[in-house]
């Protein structure tokens, strides 16, 4: 790139991104790539099946259930005149969510013996860890919230009398 103007190469940079990003991206496809043929290998058909009803359940029932709460949290927190607020619901909320979707089956306990059987482990106390994680993600969240608020109210001049 010595050769171009320093503007083509910005140009470049801006719409590419650097030679680590290319690098990082071209080896996030190849490992997608190597995945789908050893995954769509076995059961083509039970995959795509799969893919299918994880987009249509998740376009038809899950998106509708989080925009509703979502606009629920803005709103209220809206209202009370702190609508900046609602990413301090929206994170916590979200990787919980995350997490219940990915670990219902031992979340709920309708697996726990297949899991204990399948690991040697015991299929207890998914809630409980669940709902901890959960406690901490909120937690912090409140905390980095009131840490904000106080920095905010440090760097407030003071009201004249």
């Amino acid at each position: 790139m010595r050769g171009l103007p320093r503007r083509s190469v910005r140009r470049i940079r801006v719409k590419v991104g650097s030679p680590l990003q290319l690098l990082l991206l071209a080896c996030s496809f190849a490992l997608a790539g190597y995945a789908g043929v050893r995954l769509l290998a076995d059961d083509w058909f039970q995959v795509a099946l799969w893919f299918v009803g994880a987009a249509l359940v998740h376009d038809l029932v899950l998106l509708p259930l989080y925009a509703v709460a979502d606009r629920a949290v803005v709103g209220s927190l809206g209202a009370a005149g702190h609508r900046g607020w609602a990413l301090y619901v929206r994170v916590p909320a979200a990787l919980s969510g995350l997490l219940l979707l990915v670990w219902f089956p031992l979340i709920s306990g309708r697996v726990a013996d297949h899991y204990a059987s399948a690991t040697g482990l015991s299929g207890e106390g998914f809630l409980a860890r669940w709902l901890l994680i959960t406690a901490v993600l909120f937690g912090g969240s409140a905390l980095l919230l009131v840490l904000r608020l106080r920095r905010a109210t440090k760097r407030r001049p003071p009201a004249a009398h």
